[in-house]
């Protein structure tokens, strides 16, 4: 049995001899290893943060001081300290733990969204709550990464928590960029040691009495000690942008020592106002493949193997993903045209930038972890003349929206917006989900959005986008692999028909579709007409073909633009009976209630029937779990279909 066995509680950790820290880091580790390389999640920032997370727990007593993380990917090693450490078999899988902090899970959680930037103001408000209320014993803990403080919410935070002197806040930079060189660790090392001590401010403050009374040569003396203290910290250490702010800076310190991360957070603890502990972690550490991957040092993996970090499952010959056929595609498109320029919030490789940073770098822009930036900075290139290409996860795109609006399409600017991830997601839980991006773009005058059913289509829509020059034009497309191409029975100008009954095929024709009414045809069967959005074409096609069998005249169109709603979309919808709208978004406002809205405006009555995801928060699971709870698997499409359709015949 190991020591990792005995600890199930922060108070256990605190328990634990000094002697014994070193090994059960080890083992904390070791167990890292084994069990998200069995289920998937984040493995290189937690094997960063190990010894970090240890020293937090043993200073601070959560969850009396909240201990907030930013973006809480990094959590994994605060849940094994806080009892959890059981339930890791079942992690991101359903109904299990999730990868990230989650009030229902435990009270040493406290926040729950993935978005990063967001923890320093969390932190502030609840500093502020303590001392209202007279808590003033309390501490607040938010760890940040240096990522994140790109982020311009950070700085809004700190902004506040500088101006109160007396509320104990205490700001952990995780610093996992490997930025410093060993030559200024060293000096920074020895500078931080002489700031951890206790009495340091106070040697300071007497030394200048000393020195002042003796007159100018102990002005001068204090001077140039002062001096020197101040060149070497603006020479070395980036610690005036935290200084001038008037908070306290304590560090660079070694995040993976954990003695001399105690002495660092003990001396925040203590000092009764707001400071900032600087923390120097490797990502990655103590796993050689995390630590030799180039590429993002193993931030998030699928099921891998133990020992070599190898994907268990191999890629299938021939399968692409989404993701790729964006990236080689946007190449293409800035190959023929000097004027597309692609800008990415910090995650290059993961939407696909990082291939296009390597042909075109000098029309690439990372703008760090900053959706707001990205979008005007956007607006700016577009002012001067270029096409620029965002590309973001979906979700990260709703804290961009007032810029969105105001500042591009306000102005009426060709920006392409391209978003990653949209849909569900699955595994990485509620914040992650892509489900709101058409609710909000929608709404956006003189937007046009467009969802595709596959790699061709994305191909097609991209072009289209950057073709666009009279204000934003937004593509979705969801994570993983792209399906196989589903060719058209036939395209018209505003949308591709999937399938047609060979009985609809007579309602819909060119004629029928330029206004003849069908209902009042040669046929007494009822019509039905399916408009597929994006990702769910294969549920639109199983759900057609038994409406089919059972005797209905089934019609699948497939819009090239979401928004704005084509006036030859709607107009198929006057020669039906009933309209079944299929969507990987969010109904409230999503492309099903566009097309309605529409109708409604045309004043067309046929019945609509709305399939989409429902407006809450959706627990963890795999896409494919996710779907058939919320009734968008092919099966559970049809079945609704088919229950629609039969109150046709009532």
């Amino acid at each position: 049995m190991g020591i990792l066995d005995n600890i199930s509680s922060p108070a256990e950790l605190k328990g634990l001899p000094e002697a014994q820290l070193d090994e059960l880091a080890a083992e904390i580790r070791e167990f890292l290893i084994q069990k998200v390389s069995a289920t998937g999640g984040h493995l290189g920032p937690n094997l960063g943060v190990v010894e970090l997370t240890m020293a937090l727990h043993r200073v601070f007593d959560s969850p009396t001081d909240p201990l907030i993380f930013d973006t809480g990917h990094q959590s994994y090693v605060h849940k094994i300290l806080t009892g959890r450490r059981e339930l890791f078999d079942t992690l991101r899988q359903k109904d299990g733990l999730s990868g990230y902090p989650e009030r229902a899970e435990s009270p040493h959680d406290w926040t729950e969204s993935s978005h990063a930037s967001a923890a320093l103001s969390y932190a502030d408000g609840l500093a502020k709550a303590f001392e209202l209320s007279g808590q003033v014993h309390r501490h607040v803990v938010a760890l940040v990464g240096d990522g994140a403080l790109t982020g311009g919410m950070c700085w809004e935070a700190l902004n506040n928590i500088a101006a109160a002197k007396n509320r104990s806040v205490v700001i952990v930079v995780n610093d996992n960029g490997r930025s410093y060189s060993p030559t200024i660790g060293g000096m920074a090392e020895n500078l931080a040691a002489l700031r951890l001590q206790p009495f340091y401010d106070k040697v300071m403050d007497s030394g200048k009495y000393a020195l002042g009374r003796m007159g100018w040569v102990g002005d001068r003396a204090f001077q140039v000690i002062h001096g020197l203290k101040a060149g070497v910290k603006h020479t070395v250490l980036p610690t005036e942008m935290f200084t001038d702010l008037g908070l306290k800076y304590i560090g660079p310190v070694d995040g993976h020592d954990i003695r001399q991360m105690e002495n660092a957070l003990r001396y925040a603890k203590d000092y009764g106002g707001p400071v900032i502990v600087h923390a120097v972690t490797a990502k990655g550490k103590g796993f050689e493949p995390a630590e030799k991957n180039e590429a993002d040092l193993m931030h998030a993996t699928g099921v891998i193997d133990p020992i070599t970090g190898e994907p268990v499952e191999k890629k299938a010959v021939g399968v692409t993903t989404w993701t790729k056929v964006f990236s080689t595609k946007l190449i293409e498109l800035a190959k023929q045209r000097d004027d597309v320029v692609a800008i990415t919030a910090a995650m290059a490789g993961p939407t696909g930038l990082a291939e296009f940073a390597e042909v075109f770098p000098d029309r690439t822009y990372d703008v760090g972890i900053a959706e707001q930036h990205a979008i005007t900075s956007a607006a700016g290139l577009a002012l001067g003349g270029m096409h620029p290409v965002v590309a973001v996860y979906s979700t990260f795109l709703n804290r961009a929206f007032d810029q969105l609006l105001m500042d591009v399409a306000l102005l009426k600017l060709p920006v392409t917006v391209v978003l990653d991830r949209a849909g569900i997601t699955g595994s990485d839980g509620a914040s992650h989900n892509g489900m709101w991006d058409l609710s909000i773009t929608g709404i956006v005058p003189g937007i046009h959005v467009t969802a595709p059913r596959d790699g061709v289509r994305l191909q097609n829509a991209l072009a289209r986008c950057v073709e666009h020059s009279d204000g934003p034009t937004v593509v979705r497309f969801p994570k993983g692999n792209a399906p196989e191409p589903v060719e058209a029975v036939r395209e018209e100008a505003d949308y591709d028909v999937l399938f047609e009954s060979s009985r609809a095929a007579e309602g819909h024709s060119s004629e029928a579709v330029a206004g003849k009414d069908s209902k009042h045809g040669s046929t007494a069967d009822p019509r039905v007409l399916i408009v597929s959005f994006g990702a769910l074409t294969a549920q639109a096609l199983s759900a057609a073909q038994a409406l089919d069998a059972d005797g209905f005249h089934v019609t699948v169109v497939d819009p090239h633009w979401v928004v704005p709603v084509a006036d030859s979309v709607v107009n198929l919808t006057k020669q039906v009976d009933l309209v079944i709208t299929i969507e990987d978004s969010g109904l409230h406002g999503g492309a099903g209630s566009k097309l309605q809205m529409k109708m409604n405006e045309d004043k067309v009555d046929t019945p609509v029937r709305n399939l989409g995801i429902p407006q809450r928060f959706l627990a963890h699971a795999s896409r494919g779990q996710v779907l058939a709870e919320l009734g968008l698997d092919s099966d559970s499409v049809t079945a609704s279909a088919r229950e629609w359709a039969a109150e046709l015949q009532k």
